[in-house]
């Protein structure tokens, strides 16, 4: 290749090549690139003797100390400065990089302006140190609220439990039997109200879990299936006893990989909202149906109930904390905001359609475990 080509191909790369021919004395070799007149007052032409700029490039001056030492040894590595920042004439930022090296007996020196590239990729750099920081100020901020809901729900629950022992004591008197009656119900608000203390408790506690580790482990990976066949045999007494029924659907290849990306304990907890919702909502002589199927990436597991369907009016926040319709069901309305931050968290969507006949169709989608681990 000659050395015009050559000349040309650095210049086009943004790199100003210097012979060394005394220390701080150089030569321009081959073309100039066009960034040297935004930092040089100085013309400078190809092939014109020069002493390197300190007041242009001061951190030059420093490198070509190592420089110097490393030219005096004739050692065949390249000598790189790593990269600096210097700014132009009118104030714009620029980064470059210098190199030492011997070629052809002769001393090279390298001046590179590095790329809009290299620039582009330190700013995603720094938008993701950015975002750690963010992500680790929101784990910090939802940690501190975690303390306080703990020491709110220990204070309510003291209390609570102070009702229930004047409860316990009042059973021993002679009470009437209105007196007991009354009695009973108010031992069964304080049990809903220790069942609630406990769910909002959880909901918390799983909200602070969401954003943190979680499992895609081909080996560990939680499946599915497994964890539908515990739901189905959890709840069929309940559903049995309301006469109802709770069944797998019949299509379904159990033999196929449903394992998933996420977390056992949380999976269960999914299911079992999505199970409890579709039985408060259904009435007796109806069925709840359970359904898996299996995507390209990732596995679509539905709950389909005969009930009366979701409400208009609360549609749009169905999975938003506390949202519940005019019958209220007895429940906080925090199962559903469980389930859409832990499938979110995990990579998943989750919905909700309305069914033809009657009745809804909750559905959510997870990774596959094999997917996410590139296989």
């Amino acid at each position: 290749m000659s050395e015009s080509i050559t000349a040309e191909i650095f210049a086009a790369l943004d790199i100003l090549v210097l012979e060394r021919l005394d220390v701080g004395k150089f030569k321009i070799s081959g073309n100039i690139p066009k960034w040297v007149r935004r930092f040089c007052r100085q013309i400078f032409k190809p092939g014109m003797e020069i002493l390197i700029p300190e007041q242009e490039f001061p951190f030059l001056e420093n490198f070509l100390i190592d420089a110097e030492e490393y030219w005096q040894r004739n050692d065949e590595k390249l000598l790189k400065s790593g990269i600096w920042t210097d700014l132009d004439i009118s104030g714009t930022e620029f980064h470059f990089e210098a190199s030492a090296l011997v070629a052809n007996h002769k001393k090279i020196l390298l001046v590179e302006r590095m790329s809009d590239a290299y620039t582009e990729k330190q700013s995603l750099i720094q938008q993701a140190r950015e975002n750690k920081l963010n992500y680790q100020h929101i784990l910090k901020e939802n940690q501190k609220k975690e303390v306080l809901i703990h020491c709110i729900i220990h204070d309510v629950a003291g209390q609570l439990s102070g009702i229930n022992c004047c409860l316990a004591l009042l059973e021993l008197e002679n009470l009437t039997e209105k007196g007991r009656e009354r009695l009973e119900i108010g031992r069964k608000q304080t049990i809903k109200q220790e069942m609630l203390i406990r769910e909002i408790l959880n909901a918390f506690s799983q909200e602070i879990q969401s954003l943190e580790s979680f499992t895609d482990d081909i080996e560990t990976a939680p499946d599915v299936l497994v964890s539908v066949f515990d739901a189905i045999e959890s709840f069929t007494p309940t559903f049995t006893l309301n006469q109802m029924r709770l069944q797998l659907s019949s299509d379904i290849d159990l033999t196929a990989d449903w394992r998933i990306v996420g977390d056992k304990s949380r999976l269960d907890r999914i299911l079992a909202n999505l199970i409890e919702n579709a039985f408060r909502h259904s009435p007796p002589n109806t069925t709840v149906t359970i359904n898996l199927q299996q995507q390209e990436d990732y596995i679509l597991v539905s709950v389909e109930d005969q009930g009366s369907g979701v409400p208009e009016e609360i549609a749009d926040t169905l999975f938003q904390k506390f949202t519940q319709g005019k019958k209220k069901s007895g429940k906080s309305g925090l199962g559903l905001y469980f389930c859409k931050i832990t499938v979110e968290r995990w990579g998943g969507q989750i919905g909700f359609t309305p069914r033809e006949n009657a009745g809804s169709r909750f559905w959510f989608t997870l990774l596959k475990a094999a997917t996410s681990n590139g296989e």
